[in-house]
C-alpha cells in the first residue's frame, strides 16, 4: 500500500512543480524542501531533539506556548521549527528565540522526507492542526521517531478524504503515539477515522494561551500614530478577510462612516501580501487609505495592515471587530483572539471550522451576522453606543478566560511519550 501513497505523491508532485517553483508563497528553500542541506546545517545530537511543524504563521503561533511548556520539563532539548509558507516562516522568525534551528518541511516525497529525518534526527515529531502527511508519518515511524498529533483538528469534510486515502495507503493515524484533539467532535472523528483509542485525547487548543498577549500602552499608542489616527476616533478593525470579503467590507465601511464621519477601518488580510490587491480595491472605490508599513505619506481614515505578527495589536486599538473568512467558503479564522483583546466580535455565517468558538462567544459578547446589510446595521447601532461596546467586550473577554492552561497540560504529555 504504501507503494501506491509513494508513486501518487510523485505523480502529484510532478504535476504540481511549476506552481510549487513559481508560487509566492511556496518558492523559496526549494533545496531545502528537497531534503538536501549543507553539510553543516544541523549541529551534532547532543540530546533529545523535536521537531515541530506547522504550516502557516497561525500553525507556528500555536506552537510557541507549547515550546515554551517544554522547555521547562526539556531544558536541554533543541527544538527544530519546520513550516511551509513564507508567512510561517517570518512568523517563527519573530520568534527565533523560542526554537533552535527553523526550516523548510520537506516536500511530502519518500526520498525527501527521508533526507530530512536523516539529517534532523529528531527523537519525537510534533504535526500542529491538520499536518498529516502520509510519507512524512511514514519514514518517522520507520525510523522509531514517535510521532504526535496537537491541537489536532478533522472536519467532517476532511473524514471522507482520509478515508479514500487510508483505503488507498494505509491507516496513518494507527501510526500516531499520541493524538491530541482540540475538541470532542474532533476526537469523535478521529476515532471514527481508526485511531487507536487510548492514544486519543481531548485536550483544546494552544491557541488561546496566546490570546491577550501583553499589549502595552506605548506600543498601542505608536501604532495609533503610525496610522495617523487620533487618540478619541472611533476605529472598527476587520482582520483575517479573504478574497470576496473586502468590497463587502469597504461597502459597509462607506455606508457607515456616511453616518459616523470620523470612523477609521483597519483592515488586515489574512495573508499580509494581499495587501496591495486590498489597495487595487480601494482605490476602484476611491477609498484613501494609506499601508501599515509606509510610515510616511500622507494620513487617511482607512489603513491596510500589511505586517505579520500584529495582528492582536491592532485588535487592542478596535472599538469593534469584524473576523473574516466567514464571508467565504474558507469557514471562519480565529475569533476569540480579538474576544482576548476585550472587544466586541461581529462574524459571518460560514463559521464551521471555528464552531466551538461561536457555541463560545454567540450571544455572549460575540454576534454572528447573516450579510452585508446586517453587519452594517449592527455596526451602527454598536459605534453609536460605546457603554455597549465596552460591555459586550468584556463579557467576550470573561468567557474565554478558562480556555487557557492547555500547552502546560499538553506538554507533559508529550514530556511523557518522550521519555517512553
Amino acid at each position: 500500500m504504501q507503494i501506491i501513497i509513494a508513486l501518487l505523491s510523485y505523480i502529484g508532485f510532478f504535476l504540481l512543480m511549476p506552481l510549487l517553483l513559481t508560487h509566492p508563497k511556496l518558492r523559496n528553500g526549494l533545496m531545502t524542501r528537497l531534503g538536501i542541506y549543507p553539510e553543516n546545517h544541523f549541529k551534532d545530537k547532543t540530546g533529545k531533539r523535536i521537531l515541530l511543524h506547522g504550516a502557516s504563521a497561525g500553525d507556528v503561533l500555536a506552537l510557541i506556548p507549547l515550546i515554551r511548556e517544554l522547555r521547562r520539563l526539556q531544558p536541554d532539548a533543541e527544538y527544530i521549527l519546520s513550516t511551509i509558507t513564507n508567512s510561517g516562516y517570518a512568523m517563527a522568525q519573530l520568534n527565533k528565540g523560542c526554537f533552535t534551528q527553523i526550516t523548510y518541511m520537506a516536500y511530502d516525497l519518500p526520498g525527501a522526507v527521508k533526507r530530512m529525518l536523516k539529517k534532523i534526527d529528531p527523537d519525537l515529531l510534533v504535526l500542529e492542526y491538520t499536518e498529516l502527511w502520509p510519507n512524512l508519518i511514514h519514514q518517522a515511524k520507520k525510523n522509531n521517531i514517535s510521532i504526535a498529533l496537537h491541537n489536532g483538528r478533522i472536519s467532517q469534510s476532511q473524514c471522507r478524504n482520509y478515508r479514500f486515502l487510508f483505503r488507498l495507503g494505509g491507516n496513518i493515524l494507527k501510526k500516531l503515539d499520541i493524538l491530541l484533539m482540540r475538541s470532542e467532535a474532533d476526537a469523535e472523528r478521529a476515532l471514527s477515522l481508526g485511531a487507536h483509542a487510548p492514544r486519543v485525547f481531548i485536550s483544546g487548543n494552544t491557541k488561546y494561551d496566546n490570546l491577550a498577549a501583553n499589549i502595552s500602552a506605548e506600543q498601542r499608542i505608536a501604532l495609533k500614530e503610525t496610522c495617523g489616527l487620533s487618540a478619541e476616533q472611533l476605529i472598527w478593525v476587520a482582520g483575517s478577510t479573504h478574497e470576496g470579503e473586502e468590497e463587502l467590507l469597504f461597502k459597509t465601511y462607506l455606508e457607515v462612516k456616511s453616518t459616523i464621519p470620523d470612523l477609521a477601518l483597519l483592515i488586515a488580510p489574512r495573508y499580509a501580501d494581499r495587501a496591495p490587491r486590498l489597495a487595487d480595491i480601494a482605490r476602484q472605490m476611491g477609498i484613501e487609505y494609506k499601508i501599515r508599513s509606509e510610515e510616511t505619506g500622507p494620513k487617511h481614515d482607512v489603513v491596510i495592515i500589511d505586517t505579520i505578527g500584529e495582528l492582536s495589536l491592532v485588535y487592542s486599538l478596535a472599538h469593534v471587530v469584524f473576523v473574516g473568512g466567514s464571508f467565504t467558503q474558507r469557514h471562519g479564522q480565529n475569533i476569540l483572539e480579538p474576544a482576548a483583546c476585550g472587544k466586541p466580535v461581529l462574524f459571518g455565517p460560514n463559521m464551521d471550522n471555528f464552531s466551538d468558538a461561536v457555541q463560545l462567544l454567540l450571544g455572549r459578547g460575540g454576534i454572528q451576522v447573516n450579510n452585508q446589510e446586517q453587519l452594517r446595521d449592527i455596526l451602527l447601532e454598536l459605534l453609536v453606543n460605546e457603554k455597549e461596546m465596552h460591555q459586550l467586550g468584556l463579557q467576550a473577554q470573561k468567557n474565554i478566560q478558562h480556555l487557557k492552561g492547555v500547552a502546560a497540560k499538553n506538554a507533559q504529555k508529550l514530556n511523557d511519550v518522550l521519555n517512553n
